[in-house]
């Protein structure tokens, strides 16, 4: 019975609520130690997620600049979420760095994204 009501529940509630989708970014994967630029593409007001994806093991990470036409949050030590200003249209950008070892290399690597907001 309560299994019946949890997804009673659940059925009510916004598919907003539980996920957000990953930004669409276009550049290629980094290795430890060696910057990279992304390029975003997002609607005006959207929220996405923009994980890094270095191969090997990240040790630390955080946000080196901060966007000037929207927000960014940290999640986790490989996630950070995007979310571009309601009413805007135009560029944006923001940096963030990720610091650990692969099997290409170690160290720290900034990642600049210029993001275009539609």
């Amino acid at each position: 019975m309560r299994l019946l009501a949890i997804a009673a529940l659940l059925s009510l509630t916004p598919v907003s609520a539980f996920a957000v989708s990953d930004c669409r970014v276009t550049g290629n994967p980094s290795v430890f130690g060696v910057d990279m630029i992304a390029y975003v593409t997002v609607r005006s007001g959207e929220t996405c997620n923009f994980p890094i994806r270095i191969p090997g093991v990240m040790n630390s990470s955080g946000v080196s600049q901060k966007p000037s036409h929207g927000t960014l949050r940290q999640l986790n030590v490989t996630t950070f979420r995007y979310t571009a200003v309601s009413g805007y249209k135009g560029n944006d950008t923001f940096a963030i760095y990720g610091e650990g070892k692969g099997p290409h290399g170690s160290g720290r690597s900034v990642m600049t994204v210029n993001a275009t907001i539609e």
